[in-house]
């Protein structure tokens, strides 16, 4: 009861927080509140007339209640009479809350440049900027009529930004931002990443295409990469990144979205598709040996699983987004495949995730859902592991900019090395989660 009581004061604390949060109106940027949620690249619309400099200034925060366990097959390995994969000893608690601070700026009519930091996060108590970009969508200040007939259809952001992979990054948690994922916890496989680069987008009725190219790496860096007797010839080469798609409301109360999504890069220095996520996951301290802390470099991501492509990565990402009424289905399907630099050939990773939501309630204030994700992955050229999950939860937009979200969560692994601390594993268990965006 004492547990409960607290939680409601905390989000009447958020309630008069967001209340005073008042902010100036900025088109073709996703809305950090409610609006948001099941936006993905937001649609491009005419702008209206620049007035001067505008500046949104927006954060987000969330706060969870973990009350998990987990338990693993203990071995003694070296035979000296102590287990040596003993796991860390979980109690329920709060976990360390995590804040972004945004910044959303008009600079001119259809240039607007977007900047988020994050205040806190699992993986850094210090703050320090996620990323940022310039978006183009209008260029009227050229008084250009070529360039204004280029640009009815055409968005162009550059900067160092999350890349447009696939769709799913769209209704991922982004450290303090939850607003956007119905559950708590994201992909086991989380294909996020920041990179410096551009994108090059077209929209019309309904279809949108991008094409980008990145410097393939999460941060930028002039020293050569480190070779190997494996790959005498490793460099830094650019990724490609390409994504076609279908969204509309092809009924009365009906959306369809269905895209393909591709990701390349021959070479690299150290990628990071699938461990960009310096906020950490939310299952804190999950399968983790015993004495480290939850943001300890290779802890902070517990409960989530990375193929290891640090080198070489060809990825392929589809999904599927049906809105029917109250009925939400998500599915995604991803493909990849690729090594670090001391693999001479190869491995592959196969995911697939499905959602499936109603929402209620006056403006859909209320949902319930479940979550099926499940990841085959080669850890050798003759061995594989596999791990399985399921998040049955619920929501409630408390207003606009307040969600309480809560879900049971299982995850298990399997085949993994015995003695490992994943050998046998499994986790489950309760998480409550208050997020305020605005």
């Amino acid at each position: 009861m004492k547990l409960f009581k607290a939680l409601f004061s905390f989000i009447a604390l958020l309630a008069v927080t967001s209340l005073m949060a008042q902010q100036a109106r900025i088109d073709n940027l996703r809305p950090y509140d409610q609006e948001g949620v099941n936006e993905f690249e937001y649609l491009k619309k005419d702008s209206l007339d620049f007035e001067g400099v505008k500046v949104r200034l927006g954060g987000n925060f969330a706060q969870q209640f973990q009350a998990l366990d987990h338990s693993n097959t203990l071995m003694d390995v070296d035979g000296d009479g102590q287990f040596d994969n003993e796991l860390y000893n979980l109690e329920n608690g709060f976990n360390l809350a995590t804040a972004n601070l945004n910044i959303d700026v008009e600079l001119v009519k259809g240039v607007r440049l977007n900047l988020v930091t994050y205040l806190s996060s699992r993986h850094h108590p210090e703050a320090w900027v996620k990323g940022g970009f310039i978006q183009v969508d209008d260029l009227s200040f050229l008084n250009s009529d070529f360039a204004d007939k280029l640009m009815e259809n055409i968005t162009i952001r550059a900067g160092h930004m999350e890349i447009n992979y696939g769709d799913a990054h769209f209704r991922r948690t982004d450290n303090g931002n939850a607003m956007y994922n119905p559950f708590v916890g994201n992909y086991i496989v989380d294909a996020f990443n920041t990179e410096i680069g551009g994108e090059v987008y077209y929209q019309k009725e309904g279809w949108i295409a991008m094409l980008g190219i990145t410097g393939g790496e999460i941060n930028g860096n002039i020293t050569a990469p480190n070779t190997s007797e494996v790959d005498e010839n490793s460099n830094r080469a650019p990724s490609i990144i390409g994504k076609i798609g279908y969204d509309s409301q092809v009924a009365d109360n009906v959306r369809l979205r269905v895209t393909g999504s591709a990701y390349h890069t021959a070479s690299s220095a150290v990628n990071h598709l699938y461990s960009g996520d310096r906020g950490g996951s939310r299952y804190y301290l999950v399968m983790s040996p015993p004495g480290v802390g939850a943001g300890d470099r290779g802890i902070f991501s517990s409960g989530r699983y990375s193929p290891g492509f640090m080198d070489e990565v060809t990825a392929f990402m589809g999904n599927a987004f049906v809105k029917a009424g109250g009925f939400e289905f998500f599915g995604t399907y991803e493909m990849s495949s690729g090594r670090n630099w001391f693999e001479p050939e190869k491995r592959n990773m196969t995911q697939v995730a499905a959602d499936v939501l109603y929402r209620f309630g006056k403006n859909e204030d209320f949902y319930i859902g479940g979550r099926y994700n499940t990841v085959n992955a080669d850890v050798s050229s003759d061995a594989s592991v596999t791990i399985n999950r399921y998040q049955i939860g619920g929501g409630w937009f408390v207003i606009d900019n307040i969600l309480l979200k809560a879900e049971y969560v299982n995850q298990e692994y399997l085949d993994f090395a015995p003695g490992s601390l994943l050998s046998d594993g499994n986790f489950s268990g309760l998480m409550i989660e208050a997020v305020v965006g605005f």
